[in-house]
């Protein structure tokens, strides 16, 4: 949880809130390759990258 604190300190002190956006869609797109990765699925999420 810390490097989440540092995150949101750096982030809120550089003024920098249009990231955030960002690094939630970059963390939602890794949960879901590893989530996948060994499914059925997984070959169908792959094409999409």
């Amino acid at each position: 949880m810390e490097f989440f604190k540092d995150l949101w300190s750096f982030l809120k002190t550089r003024k920098k809130f249009w990231l955030l956006p960002l690094i939630i869609i970059l963390l939602l797109f890794g949960v879901l390759i590893v989530l996948t990765s060994g499914s059925a699925i997984a070959p169908f999420i792959y094409t999409l990258f």
